[in-house]
């Protein structure tokens, strides 16, 4: 089968999202913690999350356009911080529930029963029950012009792993952590290691 720009462009909208989302192949989901300027939490999930260097540790997030509010993307703009939280079985419905549009004044930590973990130099809120978590500030957003979304550049600031979870070369054990993945819109993976390479070389 194979389907052209003209098919994908004469979609109907929510089917085109659900191919355009799944054509990445399974990626990374996370809550994203934040704090708007009068104090009231926000979760959204997110899978457009990618690591975009070492030196510094930068990682990149797609906003969709803002056409309306998009409160995530304000208070990480009124604020500069933001926590990544990796999302795992046991918060998995309360973590896809945060994706309803709740309004500005309501926490979805409070509107789907999760709770709010913070540490000491962190404005925003981590959740407690996820197991891979960690702390972002702002370096830069960049306007993506060909479909009006914004890359939101963040620098890690602290992370935070289950004990023995940090291997010996530096990574994390997401599988022993209970990371998921997900597709899509509603659709979510567990992840199990295939195989270790070596480094590749000529």
């Amino acid at each position: 089968m194979v389907i052209d720009m003209e098919s994908l462009e004469g979609m109907e909208k929510l089917k085109r999202v659900q191919l355009a989302t799944t054509l990445p192949g399974a990626k990374p989901v996370c809550l994203v913690g934040s704090v708007s300027v009068d104090g009231v939490s926000n979760l959204a999930p997110f899978s457009s999350v990618t690591h975009l260097g070492s030196t510094p540790v930068l990682l990149g997030m797609v906003t969709r356009p803002d056409t309306v509010d998009r409160h995530t993307l304000r208070n990480i703009l009124d604020t500069g911080s933001w926590t990544l939280n990796h999302v795992n079985e046991d918060i998995l419905e309360r973590a896809h529930q945060c994706s309803a549009r709740y309004g500005a004044g309501v926490s979805e930590f409070d509107a789907v029963g999760l709770e709010e973990d913070y540490h000491d130099g962190v404005v925003a809120p981590f959740v407690r029950g996820s197991h891979v978590r960690f702390a972002l500030g702002l370096e830069e957003v960049i306007d993506i012009k060909s479909n009006g979304t914004k890359l939101i550049v963040g620098r890690v600031r602290m992370v935070e792993v289950p004990d023995g979870a940090l291997l010996e070369d530096g990574g994390i054990d997401l599988v022993g952590s209970g990371t998921l993945a997900s597709t899509a819109l509603d659709t979510y993976f567990s992840i199990e290691k295939v195989a270790q390479l070596r480094y590749a070389k000529p």
